[in-house]
């Protein structure tokens, strides 16, 4: 799952990147709110969340620009302005959810679950095809009775895999959803990732899973 954080102060912009990335989560980041929008509006993200106080263009800017747009990513609103009316005229301005700074990791964790288990962006926790479990919440991975050990990049790549089920993904379809911008798109990573993949998951006597499709991508499936 792929999060845009916007935030203009560096340390907590790193800090909430470092969160999320330990949580598995793909995360791209901009500084000021007008380098958001130009982001939100090129990529797709799973959420979005944004520091009110902004350069550019505020928080509630953002979000309006992003609304208006037909951009319905759930944003949560980090701001350290704890006043009811701040409050209201956010979610009125279309935030899903708001936070007063400083805030807990913990709860911060919290209420992102809780905005991606909403019916509109929700999504499967497990994942099963033939023996293979797939568990977000856990970050688990078994075939069969065998637990599968995966670096984070790696289950990622698999999540996505196993969210697009019997559909073939293109190279750069992976690279957008499971790299950062970061990512060099001419190497072979995501080549050499679903090389490491395959190989864990590929126990003896079990069906291939994960297949080549030439010239176009991979899929993932019970053939």
């Amino acid at each position: 799952m792929r999060v845009l954080v916007v935030e203009d102060e560096k340390e907590i912009r790193n800090y909430l990147k470092h969160c999320f990335e330990s949580d598995c989560f793909v995360v791209d980041t901009a500084a000021d709110g007008a380098a958001g929008i130009k982001l939100a509006a090129e990529n797709d993200y799973d959420l979005i969340c944004l520091d009110n106080v902004m350069p550019q263009k505020t928080g509630k800017e953002v979000c309006e620009e992003l609304r208006k747009d037909g951009n319905e990513t759930p944003i949560i609103m980090l701001s350290v302005k704890s006043e009811a009316t701040t409050k209201v005229d956010l979610l009125n301005a279309g935030v899903d959810d708001y936070m007063t700074k400083p805030f807990s990791v913990d709860e911060l964790r919290a209420r992102v679950k809780a905005l991606l288990r909403r019916p509109k962006k929700m999504e499967r926790e497990c994942f099963n095809v033939d023996n293979l479990r797939l568990d977000s919440a856990s970050h688990s991975v078994k075939r069969g009775e065998k637990d599968i050990h995966l670096t984070k990049k790696e289950f990622s790549l698999l999540q996505y895999l196993l969210k697009n089920e019997g559909v073939v993904v293109s190279k750069s379809m992976i690279m957008e959803h499971v790299w950062d911008m970061s990512a060099d798109p001419f190497s072979n990573t995501i080549e050499s990732h679903t090389a490491s993949v395959r190989k864990k998951i590929d126990i003896p006597g079990e069906k291939k899973l994960i297949h080549t499709i030439s010239g176009r991508g991979y899929k993932l499936e019970v053939l």
